[in-house]
């Protein structure tokens, strides 16, 4: 019998029966994969027939909604974006650049998980005693960890089988293939089929699956985009090699919320919890220098102040420079054509450089005012008052708009020892304010601009 063929498409996820040198869907250009279904005959990989029982409809009211069980990780920020810890049964899928510290991440996470489940680790791309040398320094040892160097699947299930542990941890789902499949291993049509199959063993026998995925060059996960549509959770490890610190976001999460973030410090130890964002990103701040301004942002329900930096030249070339990095490069060159139409600063015969500190991004609308600010502050050559923070989302005609979770920003700043918060005229409640802590309220970019420099020390 002839094997049926189609193809996939590795960004969008679209199947067609007939090849496209561009997806419909997605509008992508030569990512159309061949993709052969798998015979029917059940190879050793798939689950026995013991556990493919059938399914049947059940009255919404019958089902059973009890609270799920939950494993702790032993790492706070990993429990705090799982949204308490890791479901049992559920499907993880860890994403990151090679090298940023997924396997670390993971391997350290075994260590308190093996006091209270069995784990077992798969690695397609260490061998055995590079594993335990990177367990060792990171004083990693425990009698419920087991280690297995595989990237054939049915081997790996079949040793799952019989060890039976709680936890599963595949390093990395790119290396893993089936070998009743024709295509190389980290094929599109691997991935698909190896990932399916990983799913279904962990609803069926309630393991905890964690799979790396590694990420390409356009900054998503590598394989096609059904994978994230797979997972019950998909969590980002991002940050820049150069710098230490790690942030952990989840993109995608049916068991919490997708909102909160984990901050980790890479060390020579392996990874270090950062209990208190704002104060480390804060750390080596500069004081009487022009061209910075304090930021607050939202990570799910935590607030995290931020250095926004800029640095306003005169430019040496007939098209001036524009340059960002942890702001959205659209965003920036937006509130640039604000500055110079609603307050008359003249930036277009000037460069303009954006930076966030400490390697994190900034998406929230919040950082409007802080980006204007220190634009301003570069501009003038004049710092900002020592003691100053800002939030607040600026319009096309120069407004400021309220944001949320305003009590909760001026709470962390009056923690962090700040005393002048700028923001947007809005309704804050019934905080209680604490004596010398200023806040100062305006309702367009330009009196913003003027309250700050005017501002009390």
């Amino acid at each position: 019998m002839k094997q049926k063929s189609s193809f996939l498409c590795s960004e969008c996820g679209y199947e067609s029966a007939k090849w496209y040198g561009k997806c419909p869907s997605c509008g992508a250009w030569n990512t159309m994969e061949e993709f052969r279904e798998a015979k029917q005959t059940a190879p050793r990989g798939t689950l026995a027939k013991s556990d493919r029982r059938r399914n049947k409809p059940l009255q919404i009211d019958a089902i059973e909604t009890q609270e799920e069980v939950r494993l702790h990780t032993g790492i706070s920020e990993l429990d705090r974006v799982l949204g308490g810890g890791a479901v049992k049964g559920s499907f993880v899928l860890v994403g990151g650049e090679p090298g940023i510290g997924k396997s670390t991440l993971l391997l350290q996470m075994c260590q308190e998980m093996c006091r209270q489940a069995k784990v077992l680790y798969v690695s397609g791309e260490e061998s055995l005693r590079q594993i335990r040398l990177r367990a060792d320094r990171l004083h990693i040892s425990s009698p419920e960890l087991f280690v297995l160097a595989e990237t054939d699947l049915e081997e790996m299930i079949e040793e799952t089988d019989l060890l039976q542990p709680d936890v599963l941890i595949v390093d990395s789902i790119q290396t893993v293939y089936k070998s009743d499949l024709s295509s190389a291993p980290g094929n599109t049509t691997q991935i698909k089929e190896c990932a399916m199959t990983l799913m279904q063993y962990a609803k069926r026998r309630g393991v905890t699956i964690f799979i790396v995925g590694h990420v390409n060059k356009e900054g998503t996960l590598a394989g096609p985009k059904i994978l994230e549509h797979m997972v019950d959770c998909v969590l980002y490890f991002e940050g820049e090699k150069q710098i230490s610190f790690r942030c952990l976001r989840a993109a995608k999460n049916r068991f919490g919320s997708t909102n909160e973030i984990g901050v980790f410090e890479m060390s020579d130890c392996g990874l270090i919890e950062v209990p208190n964002p704002s104060a480390a990103m804060l750390s080596g701040h500069p004081m009487d220098a022009s061209g910075n301004c304090i930021a607050c942002t939202i990570e799910g329900s935590r607030p995290i102040l931020a250095e926004i930096q800029a640095l306003v030249t005169k430019t040496a070339y007939g098209t001036p420079r524009r340059m960002s990095a942890g702001v959205d490069y659209n965003r920036m060159v937006l509130l640039l054509a604000i500055l110079e139409k609603r307050v008359g600063l003249y930036l277009s015969a000037s460069d303009a450089y954006i930076n966030v500190i400490g390697g994190m991004r900034l998406d929230e609308p919040a950082i409007d005012l802080p980006i204007a600010l220190a634009v301003a502050s570069s501009y003038r050559d004049q710092p900002l008052p020592e003691g100053v923070m800002a939030f607040g989302e600026v319009g096309l005609t120069g407004e400021l708009r309220a944001v949320t979770a305003a009590a909760q920003r001026i709470h962390e700043a009056i923690r962090l020892g700040f005393s002048t918060c700028i923001m947007p005229q809005q309704d804050i409640g019934r905080m209680k304010i604490p004596e010398g802590f200023h806040i100062i309220q305006t309702r367009n970019i330009a009196q913003a601009i003027g309250a700050a420099f005017g501002a009390k020390q």
